[in-house]
């Protein structure tokens, strides 16, 4: 399994306190250092993702605005801020998200996970939104679909909060699946089951909401019985995960109670769907998660499960 990683992804700060800080990730990428899974192949170099890259899911405008913002702080809406590095560091994720795309499709590796910051799912087309600047998964969904030729791609949004970014994106696509568990009434208070896309992508959408409190038991049971149908009927030939880690039990901003335990079974169910449809073709995109312990057990659980093959 590759893992992109770098440090550049710790030059986003948003500002003391919040959330989406450096120090989410920090200990993480120290941890993987020490005591890296086996059968896991760091990759720390890839080019960013081009302007063409970034207009094919945002708007031209949105993305000149935001390029503006570098070198600066800006506070794009009330969660969302820039600092000087993130207009890079933005463009380096969602450039490791397009790589991550290349080397499986090109058969590098059948598994990749994308170790980054900030994070994206929120990201609308002309909008910053929840932290998020780019739309990461989307933007390596649209490469996968207008650059490599893939006919139908799988994202799978296990976050606590709904990708409404990633959702109003492809609402209207019937050659990109979005399915998505997370807590409602929930922020930012979009994904609700009937919404199920519009016009040509009417079903292509899947909502699958989670209580306050909810666990092990009702996060996979969501994914068994609700989504599986679905997605071996839809035949992916690619999955990106939306890899939120915020449904984790000690998260700050989640209300989730989801395990280690949890998380595994997860990794397992997406690697069995991707060996079943792909063949094997799977890339974890790092979404939202503010316990680090959190982030690394899952971080660690798709690892594994993506190195055992």
């Amino acid at each position: 399994m590759l893992l992109y990683r770098s440090e550049r992804f710790l030059e986003h700060d948003p500002g003391p306190a919040h959330p989406e800080s450096p120090g989410r990730l920090r200990p993480v990428l120290a941890s993987l250092e020490q005591r890296p899974e086996p059968g896991v192949r760091p990759v720390g170099d890839w080019a960013p993702a081009t302007r063409a890259m970034l207009e094919r899911v945002h708007t031209p405008a949105y993305v000149g605005r935001l390029e503006a913002t570098a070198g600066r702080r800006v506070r794009l809406d009330p969660d969302t801020w820039t600092s000087p590095a993130s207009w890079e560091v933005a463009r380096l994720a969602s450039g490791a998200a397009v790589a991550a795309v290349e080397a499986v499709v090109r058969g590098e590796d059948a598994h990749a996970f994308v170790l980054s910051r900030p994070p994206g799912h929120h990201a609308e087309a002309d909008a910053a939104l929840g932290f998020c600047l780019l739309n990461h998964a989307a933007v390596a969904a649209a490469h996968a679909r207008q650059a490599l030729g893939l006919e139908r791609v799988l994202v799978a949004d296990p976050d606590v909060h709904h990708g409404n970014g990633t959702q109003a994106i492809f609402y209207a696509d019937p050659t990109v699946l979005y399915v998505s568990s997370h807590r409602l009434p929930f922020y930012p208070g979009t994904g609700w089951p009937q919404e199920t896309g519009a016009g040509p992508g009417e079903g292509f959408t899947l909502n699958l909401p989670l209580r306050a409190g909810d666990g092990d038991e009702a996060f996979l049971r969501a994914w068994t019985e609700e989504a599986e149908p679905r997605i071996l009927a839809f035949q992916p030939e690619l999955i990106l995960v939306s890899a939120g880690f915020d449904t984790w039990k000690g998260d700050p901003l989640g209300g989730l109670a989801v395990t280690e335990a949890g998380f595994r079974a997860f990794a397992s169910r997406v690697h069995a769907w991707a060996r079943t449809c792909c063949p094997g073709r799977a890339v974890w995109i790092l979404e939202g998660g503010y316990d680090p312990a959190g982030i690394e057990a899952g971080v660690r659980a798709a690892l594994r499960s993506g190195a055992a093959g």
